[in-house]
């Protein structure tokens, strides 16, 4: 029996990117606390969170295999969340002018059926131009990115703000890593090209 596949999110960047494997799914809206833990390793919130969003998932859909994801930007031990307004994004693209953001994207694919979990933090570094107030400003009077990490779309104009991309997996910027998502799809059965080598009896 092909178990439903869902995803934890309602982010349309997920929504948009998972949506290139050309594999049916639904999506779920996860009702969790993203409050950061005293101390905590960017690292260990978002697999934390990525997984508490599956297993949440996971109620209510106890048949499906489920995906959970999580990201922050950071520069150095400073989290840089959704800037939700033009004063925090100028106050962020500020900090980053002229510096390197990591992108931390925790990744969870849960079988609601089996209980098997598999993890992955996908890391991506993202070198900033150095930034003068106005091509700050000229930014965001353009793309009004105020529901992103970092104060940026890397998929739109975002890309003139960077010197550099460095990573294995560059949809892991976007918000979920296609690349090791689909590996670990596979150990599950599913195959966006539609073969079975990677599949279990």
């Amino acid at each position: 029996m092909n178990q439903p596949l869902v995803l934890a999110s309602t982010s349309p960047f997920r929504h948009a990117l998972l949506t290139r494997l050309g594999l049916p799914f639904m999506t779920d809206s996860p009702q969790v606390d993203e409050t950061r833990r005293p101390n905590e390793p960017p690292q260990v919130m978002v697999l934390r969170l990525a997984e508490a969003k599956a297993n949440a998932a996971a109620l209510r859909h106890p048949d499906a295999i489920i995906i959970g994801a999580d990201q922050v930007a950071c520069i150095d031990d400073l989290v840089l969340g959704k800037p939700g307004n033009r004063e925090q994004a100028i106050t962020q693209l500020e900090r980053a002018s002229g510096r390197t953001l990591v992108f931390q994207t925790g990744l969870c694919l849960l079988n609601a059926i089996t209980g098997r979990t598999q993890t992955l933090v996908e890391p991506f570094h993202v070198h900033f131009r150095p930034l003068t107030r106005r091509r700050i400003e000229a930014y965001l009077d353009r793309e009004q990115p105020y529901d992103c990490a970092g104060s940026f779309k890397s998929e739109g104009l975002g890309i003139a703000l960077f010197a550099r991309l460095e990573g294995d997996d560059p949809s892991a910027l976007i918000g979920l890593p296609l690349i090791r998502l689909i590996t670990l799809l596979e150990s599950e059965g599913l195959d966006p090209l539609g073969g079975n080598e990677s599949t279990t009896s």
